[in-house]
């Protein structure tokens, strides 16, 4: 299996300043964590980083490791990674979830490979919040500004946040991504492209924290759980 970072994201909403796998997390860029991950997986043989363009030279000579450009967006940095895939299975991981374990990344794998009519299995968790569908009151306040109101209560039951790594068989990733360029682009990961494609996507909970780094707050929750880790 070959694993594919996403690592050309911006870190606009984290405020870094730069590409946010490049933030220090614990002494180390974030990107190294997830890194360490992939190469301490008995089932990965190599992997592919996009990055932002000009931060090459931060993976550079990293053994197993190969550094393609990132894309404008998820989905195309996605695709040009997988260019570069050669095995029957990838994974594709956030470089924003430096909590990712090997032994995660092996029990992905493991799965898929033992259900043959599966094209692919993603790390998610159920959610435990109450959810509301939200709607826009078209009256307009006091302020002059649109109102949200909730539109309608989802059963929760069903519903589980996706996370990633997400394990696929190439191919039916490959195929997913030939779609157009817009539908490709708004995907917010790749399980949605391959279920819209027709394929059959299934979910494994980790069972330990897993979260994506978005704000300050959980880039300080990641540094303390990492720290936990170690001791």
């Amino acid at each position: 299996m070959t694993a594919v970072i996403a690592a050309a994201g911006s870190g606009e909403r984290l405020g870094a300043g730069g590409p946010k796998a490049f933030v220090p997390l614990g002494g180390r860029p974030m990107i190294a964590w997830s890194l360490d991950a992939c190469l301490a997986s008995g089932s990965v043989a190599g992997v592919v980083v996009a990055a932002p363009a000009g931060f090459d030279h931060e993976l550079g000579g990293m053994e197993r490791v190969e550094v393609v450009d990132g894309g404008a967006t998820r989905a195309a940095s996605v695709a040009n990674a997988l260019a570069r895939v050669a095995t029957e299975y990838v994974a594709v991981h956030d470089a924003a979830r430096p909590l990712v374990t090997a032994g995660l990344l092996d029990d992905l794998r493991a799965i898929l490979v033992g259900d043959p009519e599966a094209d692919g299995v993603i790390a998610a968790c159920p959610i435990a919040d109450t959810v509301k569908r939200v709607r826009v009151d078209l009256r307009v306040d006091s302020t002059q500004e649109s109102t949200r109101i909730i539109g309608d209560t989802l059963d929760r039951a069903e519903l589980w946040a996706a996370q990633t790594p997400q394990v696929f068989r190439t191919a039916a990733l490959r195929a997913a991504l030939e779609v157009d360029h817009a539908v490709r682009d708004a995907a917010t990961d790749e399980a949605m492209l391959v279920e819209a494609a027709g394929g059959r996507v299934l979910i494994h909970d980790p069972g330990v924290p897993n979260l994506k780094v978005t704000t300050p707050l959980d880039l300080r929750v990641a540094e303390l759980l990492l720290a936990e880790r170690r001791l």
